[in-house]
């Protein structure tokens, strides 16, 4: 007999078995339908749902979650919340297993069993809400829980090996690799438990690595990075081993993924790989003032794809990691946070010059954030047409807010000038017209 001509007949013999597991489960609930007690028990459910429901809104308008068990120790006061917030759930199981009790007694057990059904499946999302309550991502909640309660629910009704066996009997055969949705099921939650423990430990080690003092903040990021991305991988790669999943039968498509990494994704990889060597060549780093085309701000942060550049004003330029590499960047505070500032300014040819820098050179070491240890330069630059121009420079300890040193020196610069009678040139415009029997000449200064 042929491999394919055996695989057909498993498959046969698990379709027939499931089929009469559904049908004898079918059986019973007809079977449970028809009695008078289903009806009962189905109208206990129901009352006891809307008595739970009430009751949690008087709870909740009761009771300030602000202050509550606030002087209590961190765990216990985790699962008070908890239970404060699944207030109707933990009344509907508690007044089920009372029910559950009294008509044990008062008639057969098997007259109860919708009731005990519903207080297991109560009690089941009670404690599953309590484990996910500490996990942050409200999507990873929502896909735990569903999968949770509804295993929890086949088990308790007694159809888990039926459905297990229904997911297990359809199954697609890649080489040695037998693909099916019980197995794709195992994976993904293997997945996404291991990815979870990943982002717990990554934490953990990055909240460790930046206390640390003696790296720089960009090794600090690159070895973020590096753990990040190493636990990932050995996550991913224990999640599928575990599920008995042979990774030496994806190499097809690990190829497949590297051909369109190499056509699709150019960019993509292109912004990690120039994140790293930005990383490890150090040319710009968290903090840093840098001037990237129009864009000058403080590197906030920087990604695996792209950098946060905090303008000042509100805004944040994301700019790819490529375009660092490639494109011409200014790091104001690359080895020195020392800045030069440089003003340009210009007066009439009746001031002296000498004067005139020598007030210059005062009211920019003046300035309080003029750097002291530097002596303030000013020079006679052009003899223009308009009258004299002039170079002041100075030091500064930090380029951050160099536009107001600029503007408050330039307004002393104008006060002193007007205390000494120094005029600031402007040009002047000559109108002529001529006509009539007598020329006119007319002389009009407008300023600029």
């Amino acid at each position: 007999m042929s491999q394919t001509s055996q695989a057909s007949e498993l498959l046969s013999m698990d379709v027939n078995q499931i089929v009469e597991s559904i049908q004898t489960f079918l059986r019973s609930l007809g079977a449970e339908v028809s009695s008078p007690w289903f009806y009962l028990q189905f109208g206990l459910i129901l009352a006891t749902a809307g008595i739970a429901w009430a009751a949690d809104g008087a709870i909740r308008s009761q009771v300030d979650m602000s202050s509550l068990a606030m002087r209590w120790p961190l765990p216990l006061r985790h699962f008070v919340r908890v239970m404060v917030f699944s207030a109707s759930t933990a009344i509907f199981a508690i007044l089920m297993i009372v029910e559950r009790v009294a008509m044990y007694h008062m008639t057969w057990p098997s007259r109860s069993y919708l009731i005990v059904v519903a207080a297991k499946l109560a009690l089941a999302w009670l404690a599953i809400r309590l484990i996910t309550s500490v996990i942050r991502n409200a999507f990873i909640v929502r896909v735990v829980s569903l999968a949770a309660w509804t295993v929890a629910a086949l088990s308790i009704i007694g159809q888990l090996d039926s459905a297990i066996d229904l997911l297990d009997s359809y199954a697609i055969v890649l080489g040695d690799l037998r693909l099916t949705p019980l197995l794709l099921i195992k994976a993904g939650a293997l997945v996404i438990v291991a990815v979870w423990l990943t982002n717990i430990a990554s934490n953990f080690a990055e909240s460790r690595i930046n206390r640390s003092s003696d790296l720089t903040p960009s090794i600090q990021v690159l070895l973020v990075k590096m753990i990040r991305m190493g636990l990932m991988v050995v996550a991913v790669v224990i999640a599928l081993s575990a599920v008995g999943i042979n990774l030496s039968a994806l190499a097809v498509f690990t190829g497949a993924v590297g051909v369109g990494l190499g056509l699709g994704l150019q960019k993509i990889v292109a912004n990690f790989i120039s994140g790293l060597i930005l990383l490890v060549d150090k040319s710009v780093k968290p903090g840093d003032l840098v001037t990237i085309g129009d864009n000058t701000g403080r590197i906030s942060a920087m990604k695996t794809r792209y950098i946060s550049v905090a303008a000042g004003d509100g805004r944040e330029f994301l700019i790819p990691n490529e375009d660092l590499v490639t494109q011409k960047v200014v790091n104001w505070t690359y080895t020195d946070k020392n800045t030069l500032v440089k003003i340009a300014f210009g007066t009439n040819y009746d001031a002296d010059p000498k004067l005139v820098c020598k007030l210059a050179a005062d009211i920019a070491a003046a300035h309080p954030r003029a750097t002291k240890g530097k002596t303030p330069n000013c020079l006679l630059t052009e003899f223009a047409e308009a009258g004299m121009k002039f170079s002041l420079t100075f030091w500064i300890a930090d380029p951050d807010g160099m536009d107001g040193v600029k503007s408050d020196v330039m307004l002393a610069l104008w006060e002193a000038f007007k205390r000494e009678g120094i005029r600031v040139p402007y040009p002047v415009r000559e109108i002529r017209v001529r006509g009539g029997a007598l020329p006119v000449e007319t002389v009009v200064e407008v300023p600029s």
